[in-house]
């Protein structure tokens, strides 16, 4: 019910009052800048001197030496180089029997890599056996860095399900049979 009145007031002489508003006098822009003035005499001196040639700066010039190269050329030029180098690839130590989600077989990794087959094997046999699986054993196997691989056995554990008990006696529990 109020936004009818509001909208009636809103409306009422509304012809009124727009053709009151368009006729009032437009208000005048600012002035407009002066042009530059014509060039005087010390203009031409500077045209002058900048169109003069100096032969210490062209000597400066000509012994400038600049090389250029396609970033783009460099870049597929690196990526052949890394691809057609045999010895930084080894071949794959562990995969899984089937292609899992579709993805393509892979035959070798680069040196310092690992599949996913690959570092859950070492880290499930380095759980196992660990005076067997050392770092150093693994890092020889699978051609990696020793310090990378000790990280790999310290931090990432693949797994590991902990319980924690409840704190009263008389809490469900769920189990594990």
């Amino acid at each position: 019910m109020g936004a009818r009145v509001a909208r009636m007031f809103r409306n009422f002489n509304l012809e009124n009052r727009v053709h009151r508003e368009i006729s009032k006098e437009k208000p005048l822009p600012a002035p407009r800048h002066a042009a530059a003035p014509p060039p005087s005499a010390g203009g031409s001196e500077a045209a002058e001197t900048v169109n003069q040639k100096n032969d210490p700066l062209l000597a400066l010039l000509r012994s400038v030496y600049v090389e250029s190269t396609d970033p783009a050329a460099a870049a597929e030029a690196s990526k052949d180089v890394t691809v057609g180098n045999e010895a930084e690839r080894r071949p794959l130590k562990f995969s899984l029997p089937v292609a899992p989600y579709g993805m393509v077989e892979l035959t070798d990794v680069p040196k310092g890599k690992l599949t996913i087959a690959e570092a859950l094997k070492a880290l499930g046999s380095h759980r196992q056996q660990p005076q067997t699986w050392t770092p150093e054993k693994i890092a020889q196997d699978y051609s990696l860095d020793l310090k990378d691989t000790k990280a790999l056995l310290e931090f990432f554990i693949p797994f590991e399900v902990k319980i924690i008990p409840p704190k009263t006696e008389n809490a469900k529990r769920i189990n594990a049979s």
